[in-house]
């Protein structure tokens, strides 16, 4: 049970880890046209993302995919900017049944790139043999969900807050959200490793 804990809070420390806000800044990303009453939609979002990010992190683990980190903390930010400008430009906009399964499959992806950027710590921390993976991988997948839920839970209710209180429209918070996190974004990109030789 401790080894539960263990690897279960190493998952929630990596998504509110308040160094390494670009997890963060995704799932707002990602939330910023959703409210409570779209439940069902945010859970299948959140639990792709998991499901992504840990299927990267199985992958790299176990040898069968290695990808330069440069490349991957370069494609981090990107996938940040690529879905808030996707929410600026359908701010207010009813959404689609097809707009609704390319965000899923993008969200799948999306988790993909964010689990490889965490693999080269995460295998240094992991008992040796490969038997011994499988479990602490489940157990900090859980952690992950758990710390995303909560993450999606202040950003619901601080949505819910502006839009009731402060009489922002639905549109108005995600264009400005959007907006937000792309000025926030913008600058790690241009600040990347990839760019030096």
């Amino acid at each position: 049970m401790s080894q539960f804990w263990l690897y279960f809070k190493i998952g929630i420390n990596h998504v509110l880890d308040i160094n390494a806000y670009d997890h963060v800044l995704f799932l707002i990303a990602l939330m910023v046209p959703y409210a409570f009453k779209d439940w069902k939609r945010i859970f299948l979002l959140v639990s792709l993302f998991t499901i992504g990010h840990t299927l990267a992190l199985i992958l790299a683990v176990y040898g069968v995919v290695s990808i330069n980190p440069k490349l991957i903390e370069f494609l981090i930010p990107i996938t940040i900017l690529i879905t808030a400008i996707f929410h600026l430009f359908t701010a207010g906009k009813t959404t689609k049944n097809e707009a609704v399964s390319l965000v899923t499959i993008i969200t799948l992806f999306f988790g993909i790139i964010h689990g490889l950027g965490f693999s080269n710590y995460f295998g240094t921390i992991l008992p040796g043999s490969a038997s011994d993976k499988m479990l602490p991988l489940l157990e900090f997948a859980l952690g992950i969900e758990a710390a995303q839920m909560i993450v999606v839970f202040v950003v619901l209710i601080l949505s819910y807050v502006v839009q009731t209180f402060f009489r922002f429209s639905k549109r108005d918070w995600a264009l400005v959200m959007s907006a937000f996190i792309i000025g926030v974004v913008v600058p790690m990109i241009i600040n990347s490793e990839i760019w030096n030789r």
